[in-house]
């Protein structure tokens, strides 16, 4: 594997680990679904997926 390839693949892995890459699906799935609606910023994108989580809580077991 060249370290071009390598590198893609670290940031590609990190991306998904930090979650960075969940907000770009978020907004290509906000566009297509809803193209004259405003995308929300990062930010804001934050803030409603806090809000859900608190609204919606997932017990975790085993």
């Amino acid at each position: 594997m060249t370290a071009r390839r390598w590198a893609r693949a670290v940031r590609w892995y990190l991306r998904e680990l930090t979650g960075e890459a969940e907000y770009d699906r978020y907004r290509e799935r906000h566009l297509r679904h809803h193209p004259l609606a405003p995308v929300p910023t990062r930010r804001e994108y934050e803030v409603l997926r806090s809000r859900h989580r608190e609204a919606h809580p997932q017990g975790r077991c085993c």
